[in-house]
């Protein structure tokens, strides 16, 4: 698999935000830097999306950013080169959270459902 900066900064997305989710959890979580990045609101790079500032928590948290546990950086590697290769789900979420958080811009989102133990919303507004 060759490693683009693409793959590397959806793979670490989908590790930091969904390695604890099944495989269609990650899908989901992958496609919504997808869809932020054709999504005239957001940056137009997967890279650009995963690191713009306070968009993804892990970005944030102050926790370390290495993937250190191997088969979860597999499976997010293969998650990610699946969905660059257009392999998504079909959903237009452009936002999500855990279960267990009650964030302030879920309400003002049409909700699309729950995947695994991620909420996901499409930002329908002409605001971020």
């Amino acid at each position: 698999m060759m490693m683009t900066p693409a793959l590397l900064c959806l793979a670490t997305a989908v590790y930091f935000e969904a390695r604890g989710e099944n495989h269609m959890g990650q899908m989901a979580v992958a496609q919504v830097v997808v869809n932020r990045m054709h999504d005239n609101r957001y940056p137009d790079t997967i890279c650009g999306v995963v690191w713009e500032p306070k968009a993804f928590s892990f970005t944030h948290d102050g926790k370390h950013e290495r993937m250190i546990d191997r088969e979860s950086r597999s499976k997010a590697l293969q998650v990610a080169k699946a969905t660059l290769d257009g392999e998504g789900l079909g959903i237009t979420s452009t936002h999500y959270h855990t279960v267990s958080v009650s964030p302030y811009w879920a309400k003002h989102y049409k909700l699309d459902g729950r995947v695994d133990g991620h909420y996901f919303y499409t930002n329908d507004t002409p605001y971020k």
